[in-house]
């Protein structure tokens, strides 16, 4: 769905990078789903998932499942 449907106003940037460039952005939606988009394209296209996605999602991070696509 496009970003600019969802309004402006609800975004965070909980992985910002250190230099602040460019990050995901999230938005827990009224009925609990999250919304993720490029910080760097607000217009762009969002990303929905059901909270238990990304709960899923998070706890791989967690355990390391995540870990290859941070070593080059």
């Amino acid at each position: 769905m496009p970003a600019l449907q969802l309004g402006e106003q609800g975004w965070v940037r909980p992985w910002s990078g250190p230099n602040g460039g460019q990050c995901v952005e999230t938005k827990r939606l009224a009925d609990g789903r999250v919304a993720l988009r490029q910080s760097t394209d607000p217009a762009g296209p969002a990303l929905i998932c059901a909270s238990e996605e990304i709960a899923a999602f998070v706890r791989g991070v967690k355990a390391g499942l995540a870990d290859h696509l941070a070593t080059g």
